[in-house]
């Protein structure tokens, strides 16, 4: 003879509803909001997938180049690799910014007070350029801090609304038995979960994805005083027209 808590737990087990069951079954304010979760978790993985590569290849780029130019490699000789990545790069950027702005000043470097003047301007310019790179390198992370700080809130919206549901659900049939109460509350728990899992994964990628892009903006940084010493040691050469302006 069977034992009857193996038949109940085998039972049970055969009515298990799957996710995309509970999806089917649920209410459609229900349904909307599941939708809307799965949309926002897809969008927030692709944010995080593209800013997690940009910055791995630039952080990678950056090492390199710094490390070069401890090695002692001029940053003249970095013209060629320059030319080698798209204009649109946020290094590029930065050093062609620079590079103009002592080709502007080529007529105005002949004094020690111009020479300084000179220094500071090309720094200022680097500055503001690094620091325009790095408004655009956040582009997308506040989609990403929405994400993780609402999607929970959405998904307690659907399960709040769920629940509501289940128990007019047991008014209505006067039966409150665990077998028509439960799978209303599943549904409804179910878009807590996605909640959760749209969120998590925004959180914990924007604060990893702010760090990459701190470190990137500190190899920026240093890029700029190293190309203002390098300029600062051509002029002291009395180079006027410093190779740096080529």
């Amino acid at each position: 003879m069977a034992d009857p808590a193996s038949s109940l737990a085998a039972a049970g087990a055969a009515h298990i509803l799957t996710p995309l069951e509970l999806f089917q079954q649920a209410d459609i304010v229900v349904k909307a909001v599941m939708g809307l979760l799965i949309l926002a978790s897809a969008w927030g993985w692709g944010i995080i997938a593209a800013k997690s590569i940009q910055l791995a290849i630039l952080n990678a780029r950056a090492k390199r180049l710094l490390k070069s130019l401890a090695h002692g490699v001029p940053l003249t000789d970095l013209s060629e690799t320059f030319l080698k990545v798209q204009p649109n790069d946020p290094l590029r950027v930065v050093y062609q910014s620079m590079i103009d702005e002592n080709k502007r000043s080529a007529e105005l470097r002949h004094s020690a007070a111009q020479q300084e003047s000179l220094l500071d301007r090309v720094y200022r310019v680097g500055q503001l350029a690094s620091s325009n790179t790095l408004d655009r390198l956040k582009g997308g992370l506040q989609s990403l801090a929405t994400i993780g700080a609402v999607s929970p809130f959405v998904g307690l919206f659907g399960t709040v609304w769920g629940i509501m549901n289940s128990f007019q659900g047991i008014a209505a049939s006067n039966n409150t038995s665990l077998a028509v109460v439960a799978p209303g509350i599943a549904e409804a728990l179910f878009a807590t979960a996605l909640g959760l899992v749209a969120a998590i994964p925004a959180v914990v990628f924007y604060n990893r994805i702010n760090g990459n892009i701190g470190q990137f903006g500190k190899s920026l940084k240093t890029f700029v005083e190293v190309y203002g010493v390098e300029l600062s040691r051509q002029l002291s050469k009395g180079e006027t027209h410093g190779r740096l302006a080529a």
